[in-house]
């Protein structure tokens, strides 16, 4: 009986073991505050600063944007202009959906078959800032982020990305060299991540929006081996929180959907969640041992409890009961009917 626990137990293990391989990325990134790459405030000249000049331009001078086509909504018009307006010595690029899709053919012609078939216009509207960042280097910016000062100081690092609260970062501002390790290698991963996960907001988070960049992250982290490998980190106060702040936050993410509200009602009952987790996995592992214990009781030999018919009966009837118990508990009755013969 000993040995069949164990199979049990291990068979368990195993099973436990690959579900937390699966997540492990996603786990990892709870602990991840990004502070061992953060681009702290001392390091960054004030806004018109002399020191601005004497820094190395890396990122090439163009701003990237996305929209269905070149008529911005109004509610974004202020915010695109704002950048615009500090940066007339930068190139700047509108992506429009046919646009991206003419650049994609074009450039990156094994991945057009996955632009075209995503579900959701907004994964698209992700995936052509990754591939533009990794063709023409730059800063790419959402339509909802207005600029609160120029932008050259952020020019001096091979790469960069928003710290995001509580964990992980973002894609609605970001930069980078061309042919950057991670962006290429984050564009090589979209057809990997490319999964229907049935809601929407799941789907597109985790194939092509922020949780989908933040797990490449993670992973790029463990393998940097040279300096210019390096992502640093854009933290909340040097985004929007300030006067001196890059950014400047306008009204957004219009494609949340009702399923988002559920996702954030997880996020903040986080604790929650996470005891009601433990509380089915411990249910579903006494299921599981009582499915295993009643297998074990009907596959037995007949002859092996021929000697007693109505206590196997009887065990038979029990709603749970270990195998272990009943087969000791089957022994000590063959103990004492044998010393009662003798």
């Amino acid at each position: 009986m000993r040995r069949g626990l164990v199979i049990f137990l291990v068979i368990n293990l195993l099973f436990v073991g690959f579900l937390v391989r699966s997540v492990s990325t996603l786990l990892m990134l709870l602990f991840e505050d990004g502070s061992r790459d953060a681009i702290h405030r001392a390091e960054i000249p004030a806004p018109k600063s002399g020191l601005i000049e004497t820094r190395p331009q890396l990122i090439p001078k163009i701003i990237h944007q996305t929209y269905i086509n070149e008529s911005v909504p109004a509610h974004w018009k202020e915010a695109q202009q704002t950048c615009i307006d500090l940066h007339a010595d930068y190139e700047y690029k509108l992506w429009t959906d046919k646009g991206s899709r003419d650049f994609i053919a074009q450039e990156y012609p094994w991945f057009l078959d996955t632009f075209d078939n995503y579900n959701h216009p907004i994964q698209r509207a992700d995936a052509i800032r990754y591939f533009v960042l990794a063709h023409f280097g730059g800063i790419y910016i959402d339509l909802d982020d207005g600029c609160n000062r120029r932008l050259d100081p952020l020019l001096s690092y091979p790469a960069w990305l928003r710290r995001t609260i509580p964990t992980g970062i973002s894609n609605d501002a970001m930069g980078a060299i061309p042919q950057h390790a991670f962006f290429l290698r984050v564009i090589d991963s979209l057809q990997k991540y490319n999964r229907n996960w049935q809601l929407p907001y799941i789907t597109v988070m985790y194939s092509t929006g922020p949780l989908f960049l933040s797990v490449i992250w993670k992973e790029h982290l463990h393998e940097v081996t040279r300096q210019e490998e390096r992502v640093r980190v854009l933290m909340p106060d040097e985004y929007n929180r300030h006067a001196w702040s890059f950014f400047a936050h306008h009204r957004g993410s219009s494609w949340h959907g009702r399923d988002a509200q559920l996702i954030f009602w997880m996020g903040r009952h986080w604790m929650f969640i996470t005891a009601i987790g433990f509380v089915l996995a411990g249910l579903v592992g006494l299921c599981a041992w009582w499915v295993y214990g009643r297998m074990l009781l009907l596959g037995a030999p007949k002859g092996q409890s021929s000697s007693s018919s109505s206590s196997s009966s009887f065990l038979l009837r029990l709603p749970i009961v270990p195998p272990f118990w009943r087969r000791v508990s089957a022994k000590d009755r063959y103990e004492l009917v044998d010393r009662h013969e003798v």
